[in-house]
């Protein structure tokens, strides 16, 4: 029987890259450029950032996921992404959940998140809002258009990830 291993890794990571990379296809084909705002390696490994990935058994990459503080109340998730041959297998839930509870040990109050909405976004809106995410307006420098929508969790809440 395999386990999934969730742990912190490094965006250089080969494997890693590689599925950040595809991450960048997915969003460029769904979305204009300038409605994208995926993080590139380096953009993940600033000091504000924590990264995780969805390892079976340690080993084969299922998912990525990333948490940036946003300040000492609140963050952000970046960069959630599931292979394509792991997607509606739990990988997601899983790499969420744990950042949900990662935010929650740190005493986040909130957690905020942007990404498309276009037909190839839905299974993750509906992952999201299944955790308790629900849809808002724009935050921090974020802009409004017809590719993104914005969705937040409180985390005073009690949301079961």
């Amino acid at each position: 029987m395999s386990s999934l291993v969730i742990a912190p890794d490094d965006p250089a990571r080969a494997d890693v890259t590689a599925l950040l990379q595809a991450h960048a296809a997915f969003a460029l084909e769904e979305s204009p450029a300038d409605a994208c705002h995926f993080l590139d390696v380096q953009g993940l490994k600033t000091p504000d950032i924590s990264f995780w990935s969805a390892r079976r058994d340690g080993e084969t990459l299922l998912g990525v996921v990333a948490l940036k503080a946003l300040d000492e109340r609140s963050g952000e998730v970046k960069s959630m992404h599931v292979s394509q041959a792991a997607r509606g297998k739990g990988a997601g839930h899983a790499l969420m959940a744990h950042l949900i509870n990662e935010a929650r040990n740190r005493g986040y109050h909130a957690l905020w998140l942007e990404t498309g909405n276009t037909e190839g976004f839905q299974s993750a809106l509906r992952l999201y809002g299944r955790l308790g995410f629900e849809v808002c307006g724009p935050f921090g420098c974020y802009k409004e258009t017809d590719f993104n929508v914005f969705m937040t969790l409180k985390l005073e809440a009690n949301h079961a990830a």
